[in-house]
């Protein structure tokens, strides 16, 4: 490309190629070639946008971490944080093989990997992610959350019949407000009554925002593995939203990211 040269992608040049030498059919017609320009522009506009400076963040942290994997190869540390920074850019193959890098090199790091089973989920092998959060649940036998990843991979894998009959139990409490979000894939509560529920409690706005965060996550992805796409991008997309989570700690933040990639898949 010549230097100073502007760089025009296809659409781009079939862009002005038509309004230059449009077709006889839309010359005949008037309104429909403006129409159509209309439509083509639009199209253009969205497949030239540049990277956000977020995505470039990403993008210059994977290069870095990379970097310092070339120099520290056993380093379980580097590989945890370029896991991360693959899922959060959507690069879940990568993920996963940065994950299992880290248990390779350290197979104590296996049965608390979470991590490694959502980003299974998302390269849909989702035999492996149950088996990560089977794994996981000898680990912490109280966390519900890991349990509804549990049924999510094997509704995936084994339909919605026997992803409910393999539930796990809980006998302990969890933090709130997991005891009422199992309660949805367990078909015993249904998301307006979880929402509503968190709607009129008497805790703080805090709180409240952080027990919206959780209930709009799972509710959200609960309506897209049975298939409401348009009703789990409404629910993700607030989730996405919410002002707490990204601002949490470690665990909230990942699960942040979890809603904002997968509205953003629905999206397209």
């Amino acid at each position: 490309m010549l230097a100073g040269q502007p760089h025009f992608t296809y659409s781009t040049r079939m862009f002005y190629t038509l309004i230059w030498n449009p077709p006889m059919t839309l010359r005949i017609t008037t309104p429909t070639f403006l129409m159509f320009i209309l439509i083509l522009n639009q199209h253009m506009q969205a497949e030239e946008q540049p990277p956000t400076s977020t995505e470039t963040k990403r993008l210059s942290e994977i290069k870095n971490l990379t970097s310092k994997i070339e120099g520290d190869l056993k380093n379980v540390n580097l590989y945890s944080r370029r896991g991360d920074a693959y899922f959060n850019s959507g690069q879940f193959e990568n993920a996963v093989s940065d994950y299992s890098k880290m248990v390779e090199l350290d197979s104590q790091t296996d049965t608390s990997h979470w991590r490694r089973g959502i980003a299974y989920f998302y390269t849909e092998e989702f035999d492996k992610a149950a088996a990560q959060f089977d794994r996981y649940h000898s680990f912490d036998n109280v966390d519900r959350e890991n349990g509804i990843w549990r049924y999510l991979s094997h509704y995936k894998s084994k339909g919605k019949e026997a992803a409910r009959k393999e539930l796990l139990k809980y006998d302990k409490d969890d933090r709130e407000p997991f005891g009422d979000v199992y309660q949805l894939f367990a078909g015993t509560m249904t998301a307006e009554q979880i929402l509503s529920k968190i709607k009129t409690a008497e805790i703080s706005n805090s709180e409240r925002e952080k027990r919206y965060f959780y209930a709009l996550l799972y509710v959200g992805l609960n309506d897209a593995v049975e298939g409401r796409a348009k009703t789990a991008e409404k629910y993700l997309t607030q989730a996405a939203e919410n002002t707490w989570a990204p601002k949490a700690g470690y665990g909230p933040h990942y699960m942040w990211e979890v809603a904002r990639l997968h509205a953003l898949k629905l999206s397209k």
